[in-house]
C-alpha cells in the first residue's frame, strides 16, 4: 500500500497510476508476480475511502474487473 500512496502523492491531483508501476516499485526485475498483491493493495486502499479504482474512465471494483485497470486519488 506503501508504494502505491507514494507513486500517487508525487501525481498531479487527478492522475492515475497502473499497479503496475507499484510491483516494479517493490519487485524492481520481478515484479510481475507482485501484480495481484498490487491490485490487492488497491482494493484495501478502496475500502479505507484513500483511492478509486477506474477502467476506461470508469470506477470498477478491481476484485472483479478484468484486464488494465489504473488507480486515483479518490476525491
Amino acid at each position: 500500500m506503501a508504494s502505491i500512496r507514494e507513486l500517487l502523492a508525487a501525481r498531479d491531483a487527478g492522475k492515475t497510476i497502473c499497479p503496475s508501476e507499484a510491483a516494479r516499485a517493490v519487485g524492481g526485475e520481478d515484479w510481475r508476480d507482485l501484480m495481484q498483491p498490487a491490485r490487492d493493495a488497491a482494493h484495501e486502499l478502496v475500502g479505507l475511502g484513500e483511492v478509486e479504482v477506474t477502467q476506461k474512465g470508469e470506477v470498477v471494483d478491481v476484485t472483479t474487473a478484468r484486464g488494465p485497470v489504473r488507480i486515483r486519488r479518490k476525491g
